[in-house]
Order: structure tokens, then C-alpha cells, then sequence
């Protein structure tokens, strides 16, 4: 198994994949709201919160993969939203049939530390942490490009107007989580659910969310964790100065337009 995921791993990251893209950006209702982000941003913890709001039943990673899915399997998603709509989670970058979305965004340096950490439990990186920044970077180490490219055809987007998108961070997320969600159910026109938020907070903390991956282990929990620390700002303790200077030189505009500093701690960040 482990050398399939490497052969499909290095597969998807070839123009080969585009095809596949293709055919699973297909079959949507006006209706339909994506979840964006780019991968370990944040959005499986924030799918299971949205489910408990919206469906009104407790959260698992079965359920929640089945009523809210990934772009390419909504055929069967649950029409959770107004006029039958789905909910449908995507880590493409933005795509013109996302008429409507939620993006998600996480600082690049935690989730650079996140999918180093994921990559290497599956067997998909045998890199040292350094050249993995520079790789994250540049685009090279998922099928999704770079944060860089990946953050800015969302942020492009939105600025366009060209789809009704709605900005979230997940530090925000964290650090007010009943204010975050409750823009997220009134971007998504159910003002009613709100009642729900607080019980699916407290439903998905950290150690609930871990409780639910040891019953239901998933692919990286073999040999790490999918569910880790859900840090905001655990780069600290772990980058290098050289690697902290690289993600400045390479993001640091674009950090600052999503609402990220470089050196300042995360205490204000987002006052």
C-alpha cells in the first residue's frame, strides 16, 4: 500500500492529473457553497463543526467525508444548504465554477510544519525539514501547487468579485470560534442553526477530535497522527531563522495581506 501511495503521490503532481480535475468539477447546483483551503489548513476540523451546525447530528470522519465531501464524490453529499445545496470541501486553487465559497487560510508556516509532519508518517517525503520549506515554497510538494499561487488565486478572486467568497482565518477560528462560525452560517443564509454553534464547539475541541480519530483511525495515524496539535503559531519553536527569513522572502507580501505578521506574536495579530 505504501508504494502505491508514493506512485499515485508523484502521479498527481504531473499535467496528467488535469483531466481528472476536469471531470471532477462537474455535476453542480447553483446552490452548491465549497470549502476551500490548501491542505492541513484546518478544514476537516471546520467541516466537522459545520456539520453538527448545519445537519444537526454528532460528527465523525465517516459522516462528515460522506455528507460533506470532497469536490469529485458530491454526487452524494447531503443537501445541507438552502435550495438543496451541498457543502463541498476542495483544496484546488480557485476555479471559476466555485460561484460561492468559503476560504480558509492558516499562517504558511504552521501548515508547512503540518503537511512536513503528515508527508513523512505516510512514507510521501524523505526530505529534511529545510529543503521541504523551500519546496513548500515553490510549489512541488502536493499536487496543489504552492501556498503562494494557492492563497493568491483566492485572494485574486475575491478581490475581483468574481465569485462570493468569504474569508476565514483559522487563527480567528481558534481564537473565536463562535464568532467565526456564526459569519459562516450567515454567509450561508441559515441564521436559524446558530443554536447549534456552541454544542459544536465544544463537540470538536482537540481532544475530542483526536478521541474521533482513535476510534476511527485514518491513514497517517499509523505512524503520526492526522488530527495533530491544531497550533496557531507552533512555526516559532521550530523554524530556523534562515527558514523563517525564506517564507518572508518568498510570502511575506502576500502574509500581509491576509493578515500575517512575519515577527510579531500572534497576541493582536488580527486586532
Amino acid at each position: 500500500m505504501t508504494k502505491l501511495r508514493k506512485v499515485r503521490h508523484t502521479f498527481s503532481k504531473t499535467p496528467a492529473r488535469v483531466p481528472l480535475v476536469w471531470m471532477r468539477h462537474r455535476g453542480f447546483r447553483p446552490s452548491d457553497v465549497f470549502v476551500g483551503s490548501y491542505p492541513r489548513s484546518g478544514s476537516t476540523w471546520l467541516r466537522f463543526m459545520l456539520l453538527e451546525i448545519l445537519a444537526g447530528q454528532a460528527s465523525g470522519f465517516a459522516n462528515t467525508n460522506e455528507m460533506l465531501p470532497d469536490v469529485g464524490k458530491h454526487e452524494a453529499g447531503a443537501p445541507v444548504l438552502p435550495g438543496s445545496g451541498r457543502l463541498i470541501k476542495t483544496h484546488e486553487s480557485f476555479r471559476a465554477e466555485y460561484k460561492k465559497a468559503i476560504y480558509l487560510v492558516r499562517d504558511p508556516r504552521d501548515v508547512a510544519l503540518s503537511e512536513f509532519a503528515y508527508q513523512t508518517a505516510l512514507g510521501l517525503t524523505k526530505d529534511e525539514f529545510d529543503p521541504y520549506v523551500e519546496r513548500f515554497l515553490r510549489g512541488g510538494v502536493n499536487p496543489f501547487g504552492s501556498w503562494i499561487d494557492h492563497a493568491t488565486s483566492w485572494m485574486d478572486a475575491a478581490d475581483a468579485r468574481r465569485a462570493e467568497i468569504l474569508h476565514v482565518n483559522f487563527e480567528e477560528l481558534k481564537q473565536k470560534p463562535h464568532d467565526q462560525l456564526g459569519r459562516i452560517v450567515d454567509f450561508l443564509n441559515m441564521p436559524e442553526v446558530k443554536v447549534r454553534i456552541p454544542a459544536a464547539i465544544e463537540n470538536n475541541s482537540l481532544a475530542r477530535m483526536k478521541e474521533k480519530e482513535k476510534a476511527n483511525p485514518q491513514r497517517a495515524s499509523a505512524k503520526g497522527r492526522f488530527i495533530r496539535s491544531g497550533s496557531a503559531g507552533g512555526w516559532r519553536s521550530t523554524f530556523t531563522d534562515r527558514q523563517a527569513q525564506l517564507v518572508q522572502q518568498y510570502a511575506g507580501s502576500l502574509m500581509a495581506r491576509l493578515g500575517y505578521s512575519a515577527v510579531e506574536s500572534l497576541e493582536g495579530q488580527f486586532a
